[in-house]
């Protein structure tokens, strides 16, 4: 009888040995498609390090300091770099979303967009996919912790400023372009003065040898003082 367990089993159809061997095909192809979705994950992660250390993970956030999301994106940034297409500003977008224009952030200025962040993150792209970045032309940071390194770099500038001048209060430079010290005394040598004319005029005993005396950290020659040296009179 046909359904008699002591039946003969029909041999495989040569249909069925194809889509067999289909089968072990597709194994073999889809394993390596598996690998490459794990290297993505690891990437993912990389930005959710950068999220915590920005933005405490929070995705969402807007403290009103001018930088939004997870990755704490100016609202500029994200615009310049396509974000507006998912939202007006990054706390707005989703996770993924904050992460495609991440990386194209990262593509168009590299891991210093997060000074302090980002050290972590490889050059491996995001599964979202990101298409070329825009080339950086805002002159404000890029992302909150930018920002936070801006000071510093401000802060270095104005302190060679500030010694530029400090110097600059300490001398005088002289008709001949030279540059000789200007002292703290209370007269202010003015056109025309000479050692013995100040020690007259203001009755310096002693006259221009002890006015040269008070002031030979300043003056170097008796003969030559320069208008805007500061004497002192005794």
């Amino acid at each position: 009888m046909l359904f008699s367990g002591k039946g003969k089993h029909r041999r495989p159809s040569k249909a069925t040995q194809v889509a067999t061997l289909v089968g072990v095909t597709g194994v073999a192809v889809a394993a390596p498609l598996m690998t490459a979705g794990t290297a993505s994950a690891a990437t993912a992660s990389e930005w959710d390090r950068v999220a915590q250390c920005e933005s405490g993970g929070n995705w969402s956030i807007n403290t009103g300091n001018g930088y939004y999301g997870g990755l704490q994106f100016s609202a500029s940034t994200w615009a310049a770099y396509g974000g507006t297409a998912y939202a007006p500003t990054a706390n707005q977008a989703s996770k993924s979303q904050q992460i495609a224009i991440g990386e194209k952030v990262l593509a168009g200025q590299g891991k210093g967009a997060w000074p302090s962040c980002g050290v972590g993150l490889s050059s491996a792209a995001y599964t979202g996919g990101t298409t070329e970045a825009p080339k950086r032309t805002a002159t404000e940071p890029t992302t909150r912790s930018e920002q936070r390194q801006a000071p510093k770099k401000a802060a270095a500038v104005k302190k060679v400023t500030s010694a530029k001048k400090a110097t600059a209060r300490k001398t005088v430079t002289t008709p001949a372009g030279k540059t000789v010290k200007k002292g703290d005394g209370e007269y202010r040598v003015e056109a025309g003065d000479t050692l013995g004319t100040i020690a007259q005029e203001h009755g310096v005993q002693g006259g221009w040898e002890k006015l040269y005396d008070l002031n030979k950290d300043v003056v170097a020659d008796a003969d030559l003082i320069y208008v805007g040296q500061q004497l002192h009179l005794q």
